[in-house]
């Protein structure tokens, strides 16, 4: 990786985005990076800053998983956590954290023989089953394309072994639907997007193909290291400079054209698209995944009779909502820093690590000189 954060590499791509910006009129190019990582990578390595002396205005979207899953499904958990006896509930640490008007899971007294367990895949939440075939094993499931197959092979699997202990509380997205309702809603004014290299290693190009179709904005897929990053942006400028919006593929390197044909085979095989709501975006047709007629005895909802209660709103002045979408930062929340810390996370966006709150908490106005500026 060190060619994508060599100072002179850094530096030249810098002084070319100025000068590309330059050309473009009008006030600063709005670009929307759709990935927590993206945000990550830009305060960490103090990019954001620079690129706004370079005319570019970077917006953080809606791609963090945990921050976008409502709460209506924390408190369905919560529920399973609490009021089922000898349950192992599991999720990823960040789900655990996250608060709701009824607390988090980690601050729930679970009920008797039951209890929470973290776990850093979804193949443990597996072998959680395995080991205690009397108690039931709900796995707490949240993410993009990224996660999604393997996740569902968690559920063929069990299928294969006959495990009739293992179930997913699946809180499962996909990353083409929110961007439409973006651009359609028209509430914040991006000029392109910048899109997220991993989920587009599994699922290629095709899920943003519509938006320079029908909205006329470019965009680039990107990895994650600076150089990656500054690439991308030079896509975009010189689509919009050249009146040619297209889905460039700034990180060839990972990403084909087509994606991951397999896993996309086994996403199609398990899932199905459902309407969904989001945190912030409220409900987008076709945005989310349910697991199939026959699939039907793992999924959680169904098997534990849950209710997911849309009308489950966040905590009383949170605008992580409004962060999503991007129309506010989280310096414009008068809890950020004071009432909402990563120590005591009041939002969702203070709790994970591509949470846009945690992000600024950590780096903004904090940036370390990695040496871009002597060169740029």
């Amino acid at each position: 990786m060190e060619p994508f954060r060599d100072k002179k590499i850094i530096g030249c791509l810098l002084r070319e985005l100025a000068r590309l910006t330059a050309r473009v009129p009008g006030s600063a190019v709005r670009i929307m990076e759709i990935c927590g990582t993206h945000t990550m990578t830009l305060h960490r390595y103090g990019l954001k800053s620079l690129l706004a002396k370079a005319g570019i205005d970077m917006v953080s979207g809606p791609g963090c998983p945990v921050c976008i899953t409502p709460d209506a499904y924390h408190e369905a958990a919560l529920d399973l956590l609490t009021n089922r006896d000898d349950l192992i509930l599991a999720a990823f640490g960040d789900m655990t954290r996250v608060p709701t008007r009824r607390g988090s899971l980690q601050q729930a007294v679970p009920a008797r023989g039951s209890r929470l367990r973290i776990v850093y895949s979804p193949g443990e939440s597996l072998e959680l089953a395995r080991r205690n075939p009397s108690r039931g094993v709900v796995f707490f499931g949240a993410g993009f394309e990224t996660t999604i197959p393997s996740i569902g092979l968690t559920v063929r699997q069990a299928r294969r072994e006959r495990l009739p202990n293992y179930s997913v509380l699946a809180a499962l997205w996909l990353i083409g639907p929110p961007l439409r309702a973006l651009c359609e809603a028209g509430e914040v004014k991006i000029d392109g997007f910048l899109y997220p290299g991993h989920v587009s290693a599994v699922t290629g190009r095709k899920p943003f193909e519509f938006i320079p179709v029908e909205f006329g904005l470019p965009g680039a897929i990107a990895g994650f290291e600076p150089a990656d990053i500054l690439l991308g942006l030079r896509s975009i400028l010189g689509q919009m400079l050249d009146g040619k919006p297209e889905v460039a593929n700034a990180y060839g390197r990972v990403v084909r054209p087509e994606g991951n044909v397999r896993a996309q085979k086994i996403m199609a095989s398990l899932f199905e698209p459902r309407d969904a709501a989001w945190r912030g975006l409220g409900r987008i047709p076709r945005s989310g995944l349910t697991l199939k007629a026959a699939y039907a005895r793992y999924d959680a909802v169904r098997r534990h009779g849950l209710i997911l209660n849309e009308a489950s709103s966040d905590p009383p002045g949170c605008r992580c909502g409004e962060i999503l979408r991007g129309s506010a930062s989280p310096s414009d929340c008068p809890l950020f820093s004071v009432k909402c810390r990563p120590d005591a996370p009041y939002g969702p966006c203070m709790v994970s690590y591509e949470g846009a709150c945690l992000i600024h908490f950590k780096y903004a106005g904090k940036e370390k000189n990695h040496g871009w500026t002597k060169t740029a």
